[in-house]
């Protein structure tokens, strides 16, 4: 079986699955929404959050985990595809 076959199990190992990029480019895909023209209530939430990450130091992975409910929303709301896939992603490999 090739290597691109193989699915990682989580319980076993994060080695291979890029958890930690996962996670910024679900940060980035936030960023996308909440500068969007047309923004939602959604966007003073994130940005405080965002904020918050940074100021605290906290570990964008662990941030994605404990707002998964909100992220979805926020991309439903824009109709942002690709988030949403990434974030399904995410949740079924890292969280």
């Amino acid at each position: 079986m090739s290597q691109a076959a193989v699915k990682i199990d989580r319980y076993i190992t994060f080695e291979g699955l890029e958890c930690d990029e996962q996670a910024r480019r679900i940060l980035d895909c936030i960023r996308d929404c909440i500068e969007a023209p047309e923004a939602s209530s959604w966007s003073a939430y994130f940005e405080r959050k965002l904020d918050e990450i940074t100021r605290m130091g906290q570990d964008e992975l662990f941030v994605v985990g404990s707002q998964v409910n909100y992220i979805r929303a926020l991309f439903e709301h824009h109709g942002h595809r690709e988030g949403l896939d990434l974030l399904d992603r995410i949740e079924d490999e890292c969280c």
